[in-house]
């Protein structure tokens, strides 16, 4: 387990711990009670790091390298039912954003999203998550096929943007975007959105409309990065943790804001630290809101998600 900055306070602890049921088990020493106040110890200060987090906290959580990407929630969710489509028919295939046909809870749906990399090689395989013109044409060719066939669709967000190089705007990522945010306002099938990690700019949003918008508990939605942020106003990284709180991204913002619909919670710790209870809670959010929708009418679907998206911005002085 690799663990950020404000939760070396825990590593000491855990690290104690480990220390004391080893001599527990080399020596006829008795270290029950020790092991239990250590534990309560520990407990104690988990809750007193994770209840009290800052934007900044969050933003690096949703990038913790141990945490659950989204072809581990499709795994999850799916098994072996989850069957993965290729290519964008014009280009080439981006494997920044997979999608393809799974069954969740027995459902079927087509499953779109940004797969991040674990690892150096495969972190360049992917392009680090974030997608190319053709990802996007890609996720908008399976989102039309589902469209055509009557099947749901859900979108896994976790990007910390679409690719920024000369050769995607060569081939038109702005218009991408775009046309998917075009398109899945007036899709005819009920769409699911989830943000497992990083939720940035039009990388997010390019797959991000939907009658259901939920947010795992420590992730980040915002139209840029607080670093990104920082350079700009102050020509530094060094004020990304102001650029975080004044940016309002985290996901009690965004539901504050109206922005999302619901926030799913994570274990203890962030979902890394619990990975099961961690899918389960965003296969129970996934259910709940195919059923809210699943009885809706065509018409209704479409005229209640541009509803909602109408009212966004709205406020009183």
């Amino acid at each position: 387990m690799e663990y950020l900055d404000f939760e070396l306070p825990i590593k000491e602890l855990e690290d104690q711990l480990d220390k004391c049921l080893i001599i527990g088990q080399e020596s006829a020493v008795d270290v029950t009670n020790t092991c239990k106040q250590i534990n309560k110890k520990l407990e104690e200060t988990k809750r007193k790091i994770y209840k009290n987090l800052t934007a900044w906290q969050r933003v690096q959580l949703s990038r913790h390298p141990n945490r659950p990407y989204t072809l581990d929630h499709v795994k999850a969710l799916c098994g072996d039912t989850f069957l993965e489509l290729h290519g964008d028919r014009g280009f080439k295939d981006d494997k920044a954003m997979i999608g393809g046909l799974g069954k969740i809870a027995g459902q079927s749906f087509m499953i779109i999203g940004q797969q991040k990399g674990f690892n150096t090689k495969t972190r360049q395989y992917r392009n680090f998550g974030m997608a190319n013109p053709e990802g996007y044409r890609k996720a908008l060719r399976l989102m039309k096929m589902a469209e055509k066939f009557g099947i749901p669709v859900v979108s896994f967000i976790d990007t910390p943007g679409a690719f920024p190089g000369v050769e995607a705007e060569e081939r038109g990522q702005g218009e991408a975007i775009a046309r998917n945010i075009f398109e899945m306002i007036r899709l005819k099938v009920p769409i699911i959105v989830v943000i497992v990690g990083e939720g940035a700019s039009g990388g997010a949003l390019g797959i991000g409309v939907g009658d259901r918008v939920y947010m795992m508990e420590n992730t980040w939605y915002s139209v840029i990065s607080p670093e990104s942020c920082s350079s700009i106003l102050w020509k530094s990284w060094d004020y990304k943790e102001q650029a975080a709180e004044a940016l309002k991204l985290t996901s009690a913002d965004m539901k504050k804001q109206k922005l999302v619909d619901d926030i799913i919670p994570e274990p203890l710790g962030g979902a890394h630290f619990d990975r099961e209870t961690a899918f389960k809670t965003v296969e129970q959010y996934i259910m709940k809101g195919f059923n809210e929708l699943k009885d809706l009418s065509t018409q209704e679907l479409v005229a209640q998600r541009m509803d909602k998206y109408s009212k966004m911005g709205e406020f009183k002085e």
